[in-house]
């Protein structure tokens, strides 16, 4: 038999993340916004109860009576999705970060898989204060329908076991098809055409006429629906073929000084995540868009992709790469609505040579990237910056219902008053 693999899942995790801090909201509907505070990202139960949808506008949100409202808090929900991994690390040795709440884990060589998927349920409450369900199953695609059973019924109180057939049978049973992992409205209908209506129907399909008729994606999931594993644990994340960094402004932007503030803003951003993975880079795009929803404004989009002499991991470099990029593409006359940078080429950064002309970074260089990323991870984002990313950022998003970011900003620490 296959070994148990099991999906751990925080529970409504951004509302969980805000509630862990402010335990007057639990039992209350909380949802969390997107950025610039746009619509609905998450709920909690109560606010699912109400009827509220994923991707509600947040207009229509705020007339709901009772409603509590919360930003985005990335740093927050970050930090507290490390300290969940790292607990979940202790109960075995084979995990892979599946999602910011969601993470797949062999039980391989456990005599008792549910009761340690209880324990490890229970510890992780206990040190997070996050609630988290638990599906184990032979396959992840299993695994992923008995997780979904995990929060839906009290009965099994957080913990669903699907190793033998006759459980896997009763778990599918109540599913409809868009409740399976990969299969999406377009591909259902597509199915459904087939004379494939239920998880079971697809299940039991023939898979060498799936592979003929849908392709070998759906073959796969019908051939995991049957215990049959077609995808292993990734235990070690690859490296990233591009980086991307990109928000929407907090307001339009109509001075190029503000865009080029904000441009150089999330190159600090991508080229954090570059040296953490020890890459460089060789290319960077630049991109603007205006509001396209906003039919009464001029449209404009624009894009350019500018190739460095040698690839390079220090923000200087590609923060005036990343300027030359928006003095080519730039308008004066529009409102913009959004920027953002995304890096390519990207190679390790022990393997990278100059030439004739160009050097790879220096040793000073390299140095100075690791003090300033060493200050601003101890002391907090953006403490030291190139001044290319401004002061004010009055372009920054809106967040007006961000809570404090209590874990990693000692101005924010959660305060006890009598």
């Amino acid at each position: 038999m296959p070994a148990p693999i099991a999906l751990v899942d925080c529970n409504n995790f951004y509302a969980s993340c805000e509630r862990l801090f402010q335990p007057a909201l639990r039992g209350r509907p909380v949802v969390v916004l997107s950025n610039n505070d746009g619509c609905v990202v998450a709920r909690s139960n109560e606010a699912k109860a109400l009827g509220i949808g994923m991707g509600e506008p947040w207009h229509l949100v705020k007339q709901k009576q009772g409603v509590i409202v919360r930003s985005s808090n990335y740093t927050l929900y970050g930090d507290l999705s490390a300290r969940v991994v790292d607990v979940l690390r202790g109960f075995t040795p084979d995990l892979e970060i599946y999602s910011i709440d969601e993470a797949f884990l062999c039980f391989q060589g456990f005599r008792d898989p549910e009761g340690h998927a209880r324990s490890l349920r229970r510890t992780v409450l206990q040190w997070t204060g996050i609630p988290v369900s638990v599906g184990i199953a032979p396959t992840k695609t299993l695994a992923k329908a008995a997780n979904r059973k995990a929060k839906k019924s009290e009965a099994m109180a957080g913990v669903c076991v699907a190793m033998s057939e006759a459980q896997q049978t009763a778990i599918l049973e109540g599913m409809e098809l868009t409740d399976l992992w990969g299969i999406a409205g377009g591909l259902a209908r597509k199915l459904q055409d087939l004379g494939i209506g239920t998880p079971l129907v697809l299940r039991d399909a023939d898979p060498a006429w799936l592979r003929e008729r849908v392709g070998v994606v759906v073959q796969r999931l019908a051939l995991e629906l049957r215990g049959t594993p077609c995808q292993s644990l990734t235990l070690t994340r690859p490296d990233n073929k591009t980086i991307l960094a990109s928000r929407s402004f907090g307001r339009a932007v109509v001075e190029r000084h503000e865009f080029e503030e904000a441009v150089a803003s999330h190159v600090a951003r991508a080229a954090e995540k570059l040296r953490a993975q020890n890459l460089a880079a060789g290319a960077i795009m630049v991109f603007a868009t205006t509001n396209r929803f906003k039919l009464t404004d001029p449209q404009y989009a624009a894009s350019r992709t500018l190739a460095l002499p040698v690839a390079s991991a220090d923000t200087r470099t590609l923060t005036r790469a990343a300027l030359q990029a928006v003095s080519l593409i730039w308008r004066d006359g529009y409102r913009y609505k959004k920027a953002g940078i995304t890096l390519f080429d990207l190679a390790p950064a022990s393997i990278v040579q100059g030439d004739l002309w160009s050097t790879p970074d220096t040793a000073k260089s390299r140095k100075l990237m690791r003090v300033m990323d060493a200050i601003n991870a101890r002391e907090g984002r953006d403490m030291l910056r190139v001044a290319a990313s401004g002061v004010r950022r009055g372009w920054s998003m809106r967040s007006e219902q961000r809570s404090q970011r209590y874990t990693t900003s000692w101005e924010e620490l959660l305060e006890v008053k009598d």
